[in-house]
């Protein structure tokens, strides 16, 4: 398995962040998707990327404002996220961390750069969807 893992700081409060990231049918911000589908009572869904690829995901914890889990797999890889949020002084850190088997060789030489600048990605749309960028 590959892991990148990722950690940035926000001025907007952990409750605020949790909000953001953990409410499936509010995908307007991320701009990577098109859009989610939720099932399972929230605890299922498919992400669609702009180009209509499905992810699919299962959340496995959930322990509010401070771990969010999930599994997701996909035609070319499965693995796990996590986020954890920490309160700091009124402001939050959140630690994107995610752990992938791809398929295909070729695929495991690139993942871990794949995954770094997505994570990079996800931090800044949702700075900007908190008003922080």
């Amino acid at each position: 398995m590959k892991k990148a893992e990722y950690t940035v700081d926000f001025a907007s409060s952990v409750d605020k962040i949790w909000q953001v990231v953990t409410d499936n049918s509010n995908y307007a911000w991320r701009s990577d998707l098109s859009k989610i589908e939720v099932s399972g009572g929230g605890n299922s869904f498919v992400e669609y990327t702009k180009k209509g690829y499905p992810t699919e995901f299962e959340v496995t914890l959930k322990i509010p404002h401070e771990r969010y889990e999930f599994n997701m797999k996909n035609s070319n890889m499965t693995g796990h996220w996590t986020g954890i949020f920490e309160k700091m002084n009124g402001r939050a850190r959140v630690t994107f961390i995610e752990e992938v088997e791809v398929k295909g060789i070729l695929k495991q030489l690139f993942v871990k750069s794949y995954l770094k600048s997505q994570q990079k990605r996800y931090a800044a749309d949702l700075k900007k969807a908190l008003g922080e960028g």
